[in-house]
């Protein structure tokens, strides 16, 4: 697989993100056992970028990742993130102070049987920290060797200006692909002009854009997108035209919708490297192909040109914690 730069920092250009295998999508429940193969075959196929969170589980997602990777830590650009649990008792939203990230780094290495982790992301923008405070701790844990690169997740223009003045933002990680196109007016931009890579997660739609998903019949109740905006009543009948018409530039090329997607996402710049998510070996193997594929100049327009999806990406809650 090709390889890019975020920054300074390489990675393959396709990387997988774990959240799923134990968080979000579970429905009916985990097979770990099938986690690890995947995770494992991703390594062969070339996969470098792994990315979790604490707040996956919580914590157990980083605990299944550092099973995987006993044995193969220098394999792999290891990402996580801090900041939507709180180790100080701080009640009511994110926790980005100094004392809680000392705390919460000390756990992830613990879970992920590392002595240090590549790339470490605020999750989500703390509005009680000034952003300068988050980056100045995060600076001193990479002075300490206990963590690579800084990056941010759901940051706004001003924040990103902000932290890259304290210490060099390695990283951004945003919700990002034709079902979600919110970064390209104001993120985007700011990236490009600092040097700064772009993480997007998400890139298949949550899974809308694999055409796999063609009633909400389909979700269990206990995944989260049940409660989606985007796959609820209205709005979930307009989004199947906007995966139909990425089924249809596929069937023209021989390819999957899950591989044009993330091939449309590979031609938006040098510096992008997704992570789709999944717990299944074969849907790595087909996501890694996508690096492979072809779109012309015709198709990546027609795609690019496709309307917005209908409904939020998030519900109330989850959107109040996301900087535009």
């Amino acid at each position: 697989m090709r390889h890019i730069k975020l920054r300074d920092l390489d990675v393959a250009r396709i990387g997988l993100g774990a959240m799923g295998m134990s968080h979000a999508y579970t429905g009916a429940g985990t097979d770990d056992d099938q986690s690890i193969r995947t995770i494992h075959r991703a390594l062969e196929l070339g996969v470098t970028l792994i990315d979790t969170a604490e707040v996956y589980g919580p914590y157990t997602n980083e605990e299944l990742v550092g099973r995987a990777l006993k044995g193969r830590r220098d394999q792999v650009v290891l990402a996580t993130k801090f900041g939507l649990i709180s180790h100080t008792g701080r009640q009511g939203g994110p926790d980005s102070s100094p004392s809680s990230i000392r705390t919460a780094v000390e756990g992830s290495l613990k879970r992920l049987g590392t002595d240090h982790i590549d790339l470490y992301y605020q999750h989500r923008v703390d509005p009680g920290t000034p952003i300068e405070e988050t980056v100045g701790a995060l600076s001193d844990l990479v002075a300490q060797g206990k963590i690579g690169h800084i990056g941010l997740s759901e940051a706004g223009p001003d924040t990103i200006r902000r932290a890259h003045a304290v210490h060099p933002v390695t990283a951004v990680q945003s919700e990002y692909s034709l079902f979600t196109r919110d970064p390209e007016a104001r993120v985007l931009p700011v990236l490009r002009e600092l040097n700064i890579g772009f993480v997007p997660f998400s890139p298949l739609g949550r899974g809308f854009l694999t055409g796999t998903i063609r009633s909400t019949d389909q979700l269990d109740p206990t995944d989260f997108r049940a409660g989606n905006p985007r796959f609820t009543d209205e709005n979930f009948q307009h989004n199947l035209r906007l995966a139909d018409e990425v089924a249809a530039i596929a069937a023209q090329i021989d390819s999957t919708p899950a591989q044009v997607a993330l091939a449309w996402l590979l031609a938006q710049g040098d510096a992008i490297a997704p992570i789709p998510g999944t717990r299944r070996v074969a849907r790595v193997e087909e996501n890694t192909i996508a690096d492979t594929v072809h779109l012309t100049d015709e198709q990546l327009a027609k795609l690019t040109s496709l309307p917005p999806a209908a409904g939020d990406t998030h519900n109330e809650a989850q959107m109040r914690l996301m900087e535009r």
